[in-house]
């Protein structure tokens, strides 16, 4: 088994659900071929070097998955009829790799996700916390005491 890691360009202009079929027909073919995902890192929109079929963006997917050579013959040869891939290129990592070190490193992946995850979330609380003392702090200065000049201009018009 080999590691190889296929960097695709799709249409950036594709809907939602048209983008997300794609991607899940690329996963079943490397499920069907017998392969193993590693990672299917979605980089999102950006703009292209040059101009590919009269677009000047693209969608970026980076696919990481270990397999054999027939597994990215059948993938290349899907992706090039699809109407909705600009570009795509397949490089080979490591030629010799194990069932189990790939399954290892699957799992270290989803572990660091969740790692990742819990940072932001932990992140997104500290900035509530922050955002809730500053509200109450503000909510304080609004309920300061009257000044002394207020204090003895009321105390004459009550004279």
């Amino acid at each position: 088994m080999r590691k190889y890691e296929t960097v695709i360009i799709s249409d950036p202009d594709l809907q939602d659900q048209t983008r997300v079929a794609l991607f899940d027909k690329i996963r079943n073919i490397i499920t069907r071929e017998n392969g193993i995902i590693i990672d299917f890192d979605e980089w999102g929109s950006k703009k292209l070097a040059y101009e590919i079929k009269k677009k000047l963006r693209g969608h970026y997917i980076c696919l990481t998955y270990g397999g054999t050579g027939g597994l990215v013959t059948e993938l290349e040869r899907n992706l090039r009829l699809s109407d909705d891939i600009l570009k795509f290129m397949t490089l080979l990592l490591s030629d010799d790799v194990t069932a189990e070190s790939i399954a290892q490193e699957v799992a270290d992946a989803k572990e660091a996700a969740a790692a990742e995850q819990a940072a932001k979330a932990e992140q997104a609380a500290k900035a509530e916390q922050a955002a809730d003392a500053e509200d109450t702090e503000s909510a304080a200065e609004n309920t300061e005491p009257p000044a002394e000049e207020e204090k003895a201009a009321a105390a004459d018009a009550k004279e």
